[in-house]
């Protein structure tokens, strides 16, 4: 059986500028230059939060050719409602194939991609959509023995769990199991009406911060738990 643990958290956002200022004034810290990802026309920044864990903000090149597929993480089909969120995270897996054959929750095709020296395979959604809207991992499998986190400066940050809310919980439930998930990831069912989302709770120099939606984390009234 494949086993699976926490890789990265992902922000979506129009521009990298504004993803990554969004991030800076919810947790209190910078980030630093990631890379681009010259197969999807996308680019980032990047935060550790662990030894094999780090938050990556991801966004458009508006400078790169557009790609001949649909670009990952749904970035072609913003929302304008909701233009920055954590979008969803991603597992890393010791077995990509295997986990997302086992998958009871189709999590799209394995395929290379890179970024600068660093190779992996991903799944993606050929039409670039997010499995089960985010709430549902994306699957990693890293070709280099060394995780990116390592390459990456301290930030005083650390993941202390992330929260998952989806009317289908059960079917996030589901596949954790066969992927052999291992990791603090806690799932909860909405009312059939209401949109999913994750909120990540982050321990900062400033205290534990909340990572969400911006109408999420903003709101004192949003479901989640400390």
């Amino acid at each position: 059986m494949p086993r699976s643990h926490m890789d990265h958290l992902v922000v979506t956002a129009p521009s990298l500028e504004a993803g990554a200022e969004y991030v800076r004034q919810t947790l209190g810290v910078s980030l630093q230059a990631g890379g681009e990802h010259p197969r999807m026309g996308t680019h980032n920044c990047l935060l550790k939060l662990g030894e094999k864990l780090y938050l990556e903000v991801i966004a458009i090149n508006p400078t790169a050719p557009r790609p001949d597929r649909p670009r990952w993480f749904q970035l072609d089909a913003s929302d304008p409602s909701r233009p920055i969120r954590l979008a969803t995270w991603v597992a890393r897996t010791d077995d990509i194939h295997a986990a997302a054959t086992v998958s009871p929750i189709p999590l799209g095709e394995v395929k290379p991609m890179s970024r600068g020296q660093m190779n992996w395979l991903i799944t993606l959604p050929a039409d670039g959509s997010l499995p089960l809207h985010g709430i549902a991992p994306t699957l990693i499998q890293w070709s280099s023995e060394t995780h990116p986190a390592a390459m990456l400066r301290e930030s005083g940050c650390r993941l202390v769990h992330l929260e998952g809310f989806h009317p289908e919980a059960d079917k996030v439930v589901s596949l954790l199991g066969p992927i052999g998930f291992e990791g603090d990831f806690h799932i909860s069912t909405l009312p059939p009406d209401q949109k999913p989302y994750l909120v990540a709770h982050i321990q900062t120099p400033a205290g534990i911060r909340q990572l969400s939606a911006p109408d999420f984390s903003l709101n004192p009234d949003a479901p989640h738990n400390d």
